[in-house]
């Protein structure tokens, strides 16, 4: 089921598009797509956080546990999962995401987390990702969205296809491995 809602709030399935690399900047980028249609929401993240997703994307891991092995490996040894993961809001640019952890005893819980984080750890344990509805109404981008006219939104459509193109490699697909890891 792409889209739960919990309370009040319209919660969007996502899956990790791609994690890229800006070719001028060299700042990194996660790209989810929503599950159901061809809405992405781009998330400027840090190039370790960039380089954890890549590296479980394509099915690599390090020679040592990194962190999000690390805390996947001690919520299992306490008996917990993560239910799911949620990027709850924006703020100023900056994304927000919270942990949903469920206990042997089917208790949940929930931490805040930086939305990297979230999404490392997510890969690594197969959780399902949402974004709140309004997120991807502020942040999000549409490639066919259309204007009240009923036609298509150049503007923003031109905006989307500038940012694409001033991104490199595509991590995910491995046509550029991410940097070595020191242990």
């Amino acid at each position: 089921m792409p889209e739960q809602p919990f309370g009040r709030v319209r919660l969007v399935e996502m899956v990790v598009e791609s994690v890229r690399v800006h070719m001028l900047s060299s700042q990194h980028v996660v790209i989810l797509k929503e599950s159901e249609k061809d809405r992405y929401l781009p998330i400027w993240i840090g190039s370790s956080e960039a380089n954890a997703i890549a590296m479980r994307l394509q099915g690599l891991s390090a020679e040592r546990p990194l962190t999000h092995d690390l805390m996947v490996s001690v919520l299992g040894g306490l008996g917990a999962r993560v239910s799911r993961v949620v990027v709850t809001h924006v703020t100023d640019g900056t994304f927000h995401a919270r942990l949903y952890l469920e206990n042997a005893g089917g208790d949940e819980s929930e931490v805040d987390s930086r939305t990297s984080d979230a999404i490392a750890i997510a890969v690594r344990t197969g959780s399902p990702i949402y974004v709140d509805e309004r997120v991807l109404d502020e942040a999000g981008v549409e490639p066919d969205a259309s204007d009240e006219e009923g036609g298509v939104d150049e503007e923003r459509l031109a905006v989307f296809r500038e940012f694409v193109n001033s991104l490199d490699v595509d991590l995910e697909s491995g046509e550029k491995g991410p940097p070595a890891e020191e242990s």
